[in-house]
């Protein structure tokens, strides 16, 4: 399996064989890196990583990753980067092509990454986009496999709003690998119908079905993954929070979700999560509109089945295989 130099932009550019590979390259970094085993293969190499939203999970695990493989990393915030504003995106990429071997984008549209890796040269990689999140893809990929063993067969059932690139990734990701998915929201937080049918052409080869509902207790039924995220997403405006809330308040993840998924269901999140008033926005959300917990309740968050931070921990060893494949001859890591 050869990656080298490719972009990884969103899993609809990568065959499920090549995906499993990545995972199957993830798995064995993460044993190396609990055993002490260095990796820095790559040393003198140099990222960019680009960051037009700010995050902990994505910044943190590029770093790390990067570091791990003996790479140096230069982050770019919005008042480090011209980016869109005084130099256009395919002059940014072509100078940056010219100091880097790789650049990483986390922003705003698809089209801007897109733009990015025409012009490059070198691999980009999407850290996050409005439309796509695969990073976070092969993390929740690896988590559900470590837990489950298989994706054949599993049931993943994606609560809340699945128009953006949570919602259109999992079902992307599960109609590629085989899983079930399950788009549970009222309809007006379906995915597009367009992405849907694209899906379910995937999930006719992989065997795997597409699933949209309004039905809770229907929709989770016999899950094997319950998985949520934030209701407003970064950049939207605070309006928002009162439609988010009185619209999707019946779609939050409880106990009793949980029970009705069944003893062996897990949780996932790709955090951060608003689970108790224990962060700003929560505690400003919770005197606003009298509640203590939004997508998911602390109950759920705290117990036995949320695999969260198994999954975070996930993001830098599926990160640092993404990297590895894709700037050099990864079959080094193989034994």
């Amino acid at each position: 399996m050869n990656l080298k130099n490719r972009n990884f932009l969103t899993l609809k550019d990568y065959s499920p064989e090549e995906i499993e590979y990545l995972l199957d390259l993830s798995a064995k970094l993460k044993d190396k890196k609990k055993k002490g085993v260095p990796v820095d293969v790559y040393r003198g190499k140099n990222v960019a990583l680009i960051f037009e939203k700010t995050s902990t999970r994505t910044r943190c695990s590029f770093e790390v990753a990067a570091h791990d493989l003996g790479m140096s990393t230069t982050y770019l915030d919005p008042a480090s980067s011209q980016i869109g504003k005084k130099e256009s995106i395919a002059d940014t990429a072509r100078v940056l092509g010219r100091i880097y071997d790789g650049i990483e984008y986390r922003g705003f549209g698809q089209e801007i990454v897109e733009e990015l890796a025409k012009y490059a040269g070198v691999p980009v990689w999407n850290g996050l986009t409005n439309e796509y999140h695969p990073t976070q893809m092969l993390a929740d990929l690896l988590t559900v496999r470590e837990h489950f063993g298989r994706f054949k067969g599993i049931k993943l059932v994606y609560m809340g709003d699945a128009r953006y690139n949570m919602g259109n990734s999992l079902m992307i990701a599960c109609a590629k690998m085989g899983l079930d998915f399950t788009a549970c929201a009222p309809e007006k937080y379906f995915p597009n119908e367009e992405l849907v049918k694209q899906c379910r052409e995937y999930a006719s080869v992989s065997g795997s079905a597409i699933t949209l509902t309004e039905d809770v207790t229907e929709g989770t039924r016999g899950a094997d993954v319950i998985y949520t995220d934030v209701w407003v997403s970064m950049g939207e405006p605070d309006e928002v929070w009162e439609e988010r809330i009185r619209e999707l308040s019946p779609y939050r993840v409880t106990k009793r979700i949980m029970e009705n998924a069944g003893d062996g269901a897990i949780f996932l999140h790709c955090l951060p999560s608003f689970h108790d008033l224990k962060t700003k926005i929560g505690l400003e959300m919770g005197k606003r509109f009298g509640i203590t917990e939004m997508e998911v309740t602390d109950e759920v968050f705290e117990s036995e089945q949320s695999k969260v931070f198994d999954e975070a921990e996930n993001r830098m060893h599926t990160i640092k295989a993404v990297m590895a494949a894709t700037l050099g001859d990864a079959e080094v890591f193989a034994d």
